[in-house]
């Protein structure tokens, strides 16, 4: 099935599941194996459902020089394998900033394809995932984070951050959300 195929005006935007965040990379998260699982999982439950899938991919500024990971041409700044193996045909989405709408053609892409609803899963939890999720384009949408296919620095941010959302954005665990 096309991953951008879409009957029902939701989309799942998988943000910054790059290779620098995982073991090897030159800023690894915590929990990113079942984070990574867990993503796989919600990308596959999404195209049963017919629900567009949509990459996000954090690309560092050139004009500010190099950055400590993510720039443009360097393996940590692709997007991991697996992910682009369960979602070959999803578009990307290239940012610059932790809001996946700033600067960016994402507006225009949801757009497009009629999207109304919005889950959100990636990394890091308290930096894209949340400037993502309460995004002033975000309003446009109901917005979902998927609570158990987001990772971040360690534990504790991670639990702090959702908490933080929670009073703005409904938090689902992902078999919940794409049911």
């Amino acid at each position: 099935m096309n991953t951008t195929t879409n009957t029902n005006n939701r989309a799942l935007l998988v943000i910054d599941l790059q290779n620098d965040y995982f073991e090897g990379g030159k800023f690894p998260l915590f929990n990113t194996k079942q984070t990574l699982d867990n993503v796989e999982a919600a990308i596959k439950l999404a195209q049963q459902k017919g629900i567009a899938v949509i990459h996000v991919q954090h690309i560092a500024d050139p004009a500010m020089g190099l950055a400590p990971f993510f720039n443009e041409g360097s393996e940590g700044a692709d997007i991991h394998p697996t992910i682009i193996q369960a979602a070959p045909d999803a578009p990307v989405v290239i940012k610059s900033f932790a809001d996946s709408f700033e600067q960016t053609t994402l507006s225009d892409e949801l757009v497009k394809l009629g999207i109304k609803e919005l889950f959100l899963c990636g990394m890091m939890t308290q930096n894209c995932v949340t400037h993502t999720a309460i995004s002033k384009a975000a309003e446009h949408y109901e917005v979902s984070v998927l609570v158990d296919a987001t990772t971040t620095t360690d534990e504790m941010i991670h639990n702090i951050a959702l908490h933080a959302l929670s009073t703005r954005v409904a938090l689902v665990p992902t078999t919940q959300a794409l049911a």
